[in-house]
């Protein structure tokens, strides 16, 4: 499945780099902890970094009713950026130093999710961070539904950018006894830390324990 490729969302610099197969799109997306969300208000432009999930063939947003992001993004469309850092590429030329790096853009108009898609789509946000961590909840109150804005984006205006490999260096310069590579980028997480205001004794779960990044797509993607 590929993507509407628009001239907002085509690849110009370094177009070979571009891709707009879901196949490359989604697991960035998937992958991601956070996503930056773009809008205007009252004439400026802000961008806001929010926790996000993938439902099939939309991007979920959430927050509070006040939120200036989320009244932006009931009015006008919005952009959507979400970049992974892979390594850092350290060339014999400080002008080809890079990164390699995967990065999405959405752009699009999000609608405003309510009732029962409302709420599945909030469990598919805290199950997609911490897979596991749904059935040891409590379930939300429907006062908690009814605080929490949620929208969902189509993701049919969308782009990656995708970035591996060495350094590329001016021809002349390889001859130059200067190491040149990739330094590799990697998330890792610690010991969990309890929280001091337990009340009872409860291990630790293994969906914590074990925990090595979201997952993704969510339910029903």
């Amino acid at each position: 499945m590929t993507t509407t490729q628009t001239d907002r969302t085509t690849v110009k610099r370094i177009g070979e780099r571009g891709h707009y197969d879901r196949a490359v799109i989604d697991p960035i997306i998937d992958e991601a902890l956070l996503c930056h969300v773009g809008t205007i208000e009252h004439g400026i432009p802000m961008v806001i970094p929010t926790l996000h999930a993938r439902i099939g063939d939309h991007l979920i947003l959430h927050g509070s009713p006040a939120s200036r992001m989320l009244r932006s993004a009931k009015k006008a469309e919005i952009c959507v950026t979400i970049t992974l850092v892979d390594g850092f590429v350290l060339a014999r030329s400080a002008l080809h130093h890079s990164m390699n790096y995967r990065s999405v853009v959405i752009l699009g108009q999000p609608e405003t999710m309510t009732g029962p898609d409302k709420a599945a789509a909030l469990d598919a946000l805290v199950e997609r961070l911490v897979p596991g961590r749904l059935p040891h909840l409590r379930a939300m109150t429907d006062e908690e539904v009814r605080a929490t804005s949620v929208l969902r984006l189509p993701i049919t205006e969308a782009s990656a950018k995708v970035r591996t490999g060495p350094p590329v260096d001016d021809e002349e310069d390889y001859e130059l006894p200067i190491w040149a590579g990739v330094l590799p980028i990697q998330t890792t997480y610690g010991p969990p830390i309890t929280d001091p205001a337990m009340r009872s004794e409860v291990a630790v779960p293994e969906h914590v324990l074990g925990y090595r990044g979201p997952t993704g797509p969510s339910a029903g993607g």
